[in-house]
This record gives C-alpha cells, structure tokens and sequence, in this order.
C-alpha cells in the first residue's frame, strides 16, 4: 500500500511539476528568438532536456521500453514540442 501511495504521489508531483514550469518552445515564444537565435537556443535547450532526462532515467533505474518511453515523454515535456 506505501508503495502504491508513493507512485500516486510522484505521478501528482510530476503533473504539477510539467505544468509549472516553462518550456523551451514557450521560452524562445517569450523571447521573441526567430532564425539562427532560435534554432541555436531549441538546440541547446533540447541537448540540456536531453541530459536532464537522462540523468532522471538513471536514478529511476530505469531500463529497455521503460525508459525508452520514460526519455520521449521527458524530453517532449521539457521542449514544448
């Protein structure tokens, strides 16, 4: 049950988490980036997304299909794309 408790509790977390915090789509929007500038800052901005995920999938143990999927919807959630 403690465990079933704590899965409802990160999936909440992570629902407020990913509404809370910009993307890197609506930060290049705030910023009013276009050519170079934008494609320069999307890039950087998916490479750290990229990291992060990563770097999340790993303390979660994540591995195979899991962490496939686990990486598509991190990444997709923190670039807005």
């Amino acid at each position: 049950m403690t465990t079933m408790k704590t899965i409802v509790l990160a999936v909440f977390l992570s629902l407020i988490a990913t509404s809370a915090f910009a993307t890197c789509k609506s930060d290049a929007d705030s910023k009013k980036l276009a050519g170079a500038a934008l494609k320069s800052f999307m890039t950087k901005c998916e490479k750290d997304a990229n990291t992060a995920c990563t770097a999340d999938s790993t303390a979660k143990k994540l591995a195979g299909a899991a962490k496939t999927s686990h990486m598509k919807k991190c990444v997709t959630d923190a670039t807005g794309t």
